[in-house]
């Protein structure tokens, strides 16, 4: 017969991301109200559970956070228990510490773990599974990369805010005959620019699936010169990349278990059109971190409760090992050993790529 559940935690694992507040929230009130359970979270992701550095959550700490964006648990993207860097004899060394991680939980009388985070937190939960722990994992990303699930909670609101920054740089570009560049995230998944793209009326989009050919973005732009527009709007994912060349990394983080972080192309793709068209001024923006942060959009915020609700009820299932996850409409789940590393892209020949590709819209290819 299986273990009694008494008592939950929860732990988000990451880069923030809009819903992470409204799952904790989900999970805490489904917990207390429906099953009676002790709810506490591990803060700073993984580290706090290598610390046990936890808190309780009741009825009253999760109260008015539904439409915050961040965690109030905070979050770390660099603590992998299972090769975590401590020191030893004066040195800096990496070791695998997960053992540590199940004594606090069970010193806690833990009886199962929600994680809540993308790949790499994910990997993590997989490996806790593998070890015995009783985890449920949740979707996280704003850049909808993981192919589990067809929408992870985060996406929606930083579409909503990339889309409202286009509709800007829109009246600018038009008052001064503009070229505006504008660089979403999203790493290796073109979904954010794509979406904002066709939301916020991009002439052009870039994205890590097709690379592009600096002559094609030149002849959309002097077509729509030729049509009396002399502005044109480019929205550029941070992984997109030209034909003969590599993404542009902003920097190296050692410590970190993904290294790599992108960003610039916005600034290069600029310079390199400033080269060829002399009769526009071109100018770039960043959008960077203000697509995570601010309140959450609708959308998320009921998806991400509907995800807490849906974790707690699956825990009361003795669902463990698995991710929830949206099909279709339905809330349903898979397997952590199916999630890990199966990212979804953008397919070049999809309907959104053919839909923006009806109406104009240019992929520099």
């Amino acid at each position: 017969m299986a273990k009694e559940i008494k008592k939950i935690a929860l732990l988000t694992g990451g880069g923030d991301c809009p819903g992470l507040n409204a799952v904790i929230r989900a999970v805490t009130r489904t917990a207390i109200l429906q099953y009676g359970y002790e709810v506490i979270g591990y803060k700073f992701g993984y580290r706090g559970l290598y610390n046990n550095d936890f808190v309780p959550l009741t009825l009253e700490s999760v109260t008015g956070i539904l439409h915050r964006g961040g965690t109030i648990l905070y979050s770390s993207n660099k603590d992998n228990l299972f090769d975590y860097t401590v020191e030893e004899n004066g040195k800096m060394v990496k070791k695998d510490v997960s053992d540590v991680a199940v004594e606090n939980m069970k010193k806690e009388g833990v009886d199962a773990l929600v994680v809540i985070g993308g790949d790499g937190t994910l990997t993590s939960a997989r490996d806790f599974a593998r070890k015995g722990v009783n985890v449920i994992g949740v979707p996280k990303t704003i850049d909808n990369d993981l192919a589990a699930t067809d929408v992870t909670f985060g996406f929606n609101t930083a579409i909503e805010v990339a889309t409202e920054a286009l509709d800007r740089l829109h009246t600018t570009a038009e008052s001064h005959h503009r070229i505006m560049v504008c660089e979403v995230m999203g790493r290796n998944a073109g979904w954010i620019a794509l979406e904002a793209g066709i939301a916020g009326s991009a002439d052009v989009i870039l994205i890590p699936e097709i690379p592009y050919d600096i002559n094609k973005i030149v002849e959309k732009i002097r077509q729509r010169e030729a049509e009396g527009k002399p502005f044109s709007i480019i929205v550029v994912a941070e992984g997109a990349k030209s034909k003969d060349g590599e993404v542009v990394v902003s920097k190296i983080v050692e410590d970190s278990p993904d290294p790599i972080r992108l960003g610039g192309i916005a600034n290069k793709l600029a310079y390199d059109l400033e080269q060829v068209i002399k009769d526009h001024e071109i100018r770039s923006t960043v959008l960077g971190h203000i697509q995570r942060g601010g309140n959450t959009s609708t959308y998320d915020r009921i998806l991400s409760t509907r995800y807490g609700v849906a974790a707690v009820e699956m825990i009361n299932a003795g669902l463990f090992g698995n991710m929830v996850c949206l099909k279709g409409d339905k809330i349903s789940y898979e397997s952590l050993e199916n999630v890990i590393g199966n990212n979804k892209n953008v397919d070049p020949e999809g309907e959104l790529v053919k839909v923006a590709k009806s109406i104009g819209i240019s992929f520099g290819a």
